[in-house]
């Protein structure tokens, strides 16, 4: 198969054209060729590595922890010790997050049910949101981690 442009290479690698404008930005791939019109262009090897960046992806890696990967990747001298590492690695932090959205998940539910969820203007989880000390789990999500 023939060079492809932003939006065939999007189709074919399952990502969006504007997430592949976003990694060339932020130099997780390097920038396209581009012909003599100004459009990008992606060869199959560019195409995996697409694929390689969505699975990473789908598995809740950050981009930092996906260029270490692709680094990895295409170092066919490296310790697999080194993937495995950041694998466990991932996997702790997966981990935390899910202990701390099963907390925030008790919470809510101990909220919900002490919410009478009638007529009255009385509310449970609206005052726990306005005076977090009286029912919040104390602990906060980081968003994009």
């Amino acid at each position: 198969m023939g060079p492809l442009n932003i939006g065939e290479a999007a189709t074919s690698a399952g990502v969006s054209p504007k997430m592949i404008r976003h990694y060339e930005d932020i130099g997780l791939i390097p920038k396209a060729k581009r012909t003599g019109s100004g459009y990008r262009m992606y060869s199959d090897n560019e195409i995996h590595v697409l694929r390689f960046i969505r699975q990473a992806r789908s598995l809740g890696f950050s981009i930092k922890q996906i260029g270490e990967l692709l680094g990895l990747w295409q170092d066919r001298r490296r310790a697999s010790s080194k993937v495995k590492r950041l694998a466990l690695d991932h996997i702790n932090e997966l981990e935390a997050k899910i202990a701390e959205m099963h907390s925030m998940k008790a919470t809510l539910e101990r909220l919900a049910l002490h919410c009478h969820g009638d007529d009255r203007p009385e509310c449970p989880i609206l005052e726990s949101l306005a005076h977090p000390a009286a029912g919040s789990t104390g602990k906060r999500v980081k968003k994009g981690a």
